[in-house]
């Protein structure tokens, strides 16, 4: 069994100093993929032993940017999604193993206002299609910040929050459109019906310490996996960032 982890680290430089070697020793993950890297190139010094390392950053210093950490070597390693308009922020790694496609990513924010929604609704549909494409040699698993709480459960306010970036009829539609094109949110896989679990929280407002979150990151996988799912969990309890981790573990 595979055990796979996701987490916006929201700054990896801020997160190590909050204790994210420390909980990246003790989860000890197959594939650990990290988003909001913030990083440039010789800009931290973190290389796990045991662990082969991928890094794609932004061009604007400072901003996204993803990482994947693996125990087993892929097969291949492919940054972006080939389509120059998409591919200058640092928010997709590939790697591609024998039986699967780890994708890691951080979905644009359609920022405040939304002044980025029509570029997010361009993203959505470019990444779906990159993601069916490589569905087509063998399934995907896909992971990371996909910047939505999907359903009403999936958020503490969702009337207040009904036109706000992330919780949009636009945004929530595009994640619809993912799971009618066969791919299984996990943690609503085994939890249908699990409230007051989110993986986000605001740093004002002492969001976090009332619970008032999100959920918002997310392991996704093709359809051809489900018999192989054994467990999907969401890490409320590790500090570090705004976010916490997400975990998959799954038979392959």
């Amino acid at each position: 069994m595979k055990k796979l982890i996701s987490w916006n680290v929201n700054g990896l430089r801020a997160c190590v100093q909050k204790g994210f070697t420390e909980y990246f020793k003790e989860v000890d993950a197959d594939i650990f993929c990290i988003q909001e890297s913030k990083l440039q190139e010789g800009q931290i010094d973190f290389a796990p032993e045991g662990y082969h390392a991928y890094w794609n950053y932004a061009e604007k210093k400072g901003y996204s940017g993803t990482a994947i950490f693996t125990k087993e070597e892929p097969l291949s390693v492919a940054y972006g999604i080939g389509i120059e308009e998409h591919d200058h922020e640092g928010r997709v790694i590939t790697l591609e193993f024998d039986p699967f496609y780890m994708v890691t990513v951080y979905t644009p924010n359609s920022q405040n206002e939304l002044v980025r929604l029509p570029y997010r609704m361009k993203w959505e549909d470019d990444f779906l299609a990159y993601l069916k494409n490589l569905e087509k040699t063998k399934p995907v698993i896909f992971c990371g910040d996909l910047n939505v709480a999907h359903k009403e459960i999936d958020l503490k306010n969702p009337k207040t929050n009904r036109k706000n970036a992330g919780f949009t009829d636009e945004e929530r539609e595009k994640f619809t459109n993912v799971v009618n094109a066969g791919f299984i949110d996990t943690y609503r896989y085994f939890y249908p019906d699990q409230e007051g679990i989110y993986s986000w929280w605001s740093y004002r407002f002492k969001a976090r310490e009332k619970n008032a979150g999100w959920r918002i990151d997310y392991f996704c996988v093709s359809e051809s996996l489900k018999d192989r799912l054994k467990g999907a969990s969401i890490h409320t309890e590790v500090f570090g960032s705004d976010h916490c981790p997400v975990e998959l573990d799954i038979e392959v």
